[in-house]
């Protein structure tokens, strides 16, 4: 992996992250394919969306279709038809998100299946070997985090196992990878000296980049700031930074303020779905009646297929009729707009502008509909 900044403007990076399948532009932002597919797109409505970059989810491939499927194939990047780079999470997203089914030890975790109830362990270890399996370009490092809310004991033990994993992960890593990457988490909760503990652990394993997770999950919008103001400007500045989970508008723009590279988020595929759109005019609920007969298209300001060939009112009929259709034009929509918006960011950071955008695109984005 190779990373290069190649512009600031204050602590807001402009870069170009380079892997084996490929490169992508820093501010990314990564649309998510949790089984292997950005639910309603095909790969060449992804690349013509402007993806570089997309995120898969390490535990649901590990249920279906199995390791041993993808191996056959020689990698996810084969199994799915993509060709850019992937990075896949940890699965400790799924230790917070299913902890009903979790039970978290010194080893590992050990899962109770979603799908068929069956019980099965996974170490840090196992988790390497998934992804080497998978050959993901960018690996993340098994972790653990607290439910918030959490208490300081709760969030010390979380990031007690997530260093003592890190380092089993790094030793696995070093001795299977095949030109691959791989990325810590930091945790710590909303404390800001165990975050700066956590950082100061792995940044001594020396990981190829470095995320920030545990975030998003019930805080308030200061308490997320505050942890990102204190930590980013922390992380190892050669490397890349990567805010896991945050995908709001205006969260990726204060995370870009303070130097953070990488993000992902369900948000933009998943409001597709149920009929939230975003434009450059604020947040779109296409159900609603005033869009019945309305013949403009959903966003004037927006060059993706779906507002350039269709109304509001179509649109609305699509969700309103429960047409597959819907999710297509809709998520083509959100995805389009999620990368521009970052393409607008790298921008306005190479011409030495990010603030001013900062405040012209909130100033419109902010007044809604």
């Amino acid at each position: 992996m190779k990373f290069e900044i190649l512009d600031r403007d204050g602590p807001s990076r402009a870069g170009r992250l380079t892997t084996k399948n490929g490169a992508f532009d820093t501010p990314a932002f990564m649309p998510v394919g949790t089984a292997g597919t950005v639910k309603a797109l095909t790969p060449q409505q992804l690349q013509e969306a402007g993806a570089q970059v997309i995120l898969a989810n390490t535990y649901h491939l590990f249920l279906r279709p199995g390791t041993g499927v993808i191996g056959k194939f020689g990698s996810l990047h084969r199994f799915m038809g993509w060709d850019k780079p992937i990075l896949t999470d940890s699965g400790g997203f799924q230790i917070f998100s299913l902890r009903g089914n979790a039970r978290v030890g010194e080893e590992g975790v050990r899962f109770k299946s979603h799908l068929d109830g069956s019980s099965f362990a996974l170490g840090p270890e196992d988790v390497v070997d998934i992804q080497n399996a998978l050959d993901s370009d960018i690996q993340m490092a098994l972790d653990h985090f607290a439910p918030h809310p959490a208490t300081r004991s709760q969030d010390e033990k979380a990031l007690r196992l997530t260093s003592a994993w890190a380092a089993r992960a790094r030793a696995r890593f070093s001795r299977t990878n095949r030109a691959n990457s791989q990325f810590a988490i930091v945790q710590g909760g909303l404390h800001e000296d165990l975050r700066q503990r956590s950082l100061h652990e792995l940044a001594a394993m020396d990981f190829e980049g470095y995320a920030v997770g545990g975030l998003s999950v019930g805080e308030t919008p200061a308490e997320f700031q505050a942890v990102l103001r204190a930590l980013a400007p922390e992380l190892p500045g050669g490397k890349p930074r990567y805010l896991m989970g945050s995908g709001t508008p205006e969260d990726i723009l204060f995370a870009v303020e303070n130097g953070m590279d990488m993000f992902d988020c369900v948000l933009p595929s998943r409001n597709a779905r149920n009929g939230t759109l975003f434009a450059s005019h604020g947040k779109v609920r296409i159900k609603n009646e005033k869009y019945k007969s309305d013949p403009r298209p959903l966003d004037g300001a927006c060059g993706c297929y779906t507002c350039r060939n269709f109304s509001r009112a179509y649109l609305r009929h699509l969700f309103i009729s429960r047409e597959i259709l819907s999710s297509i034009l809709n998520t083509i929509h959100n995805i389009h707009f999620y990368l521009d918006f970052m393409a607008k960011i790298r921008y306005a950071i190479r011409s030495r502008r990010f603030v001013e955008f900062k405040e012209s695109f909130l100033a419109l984005y902010q007044q809604g509909e």
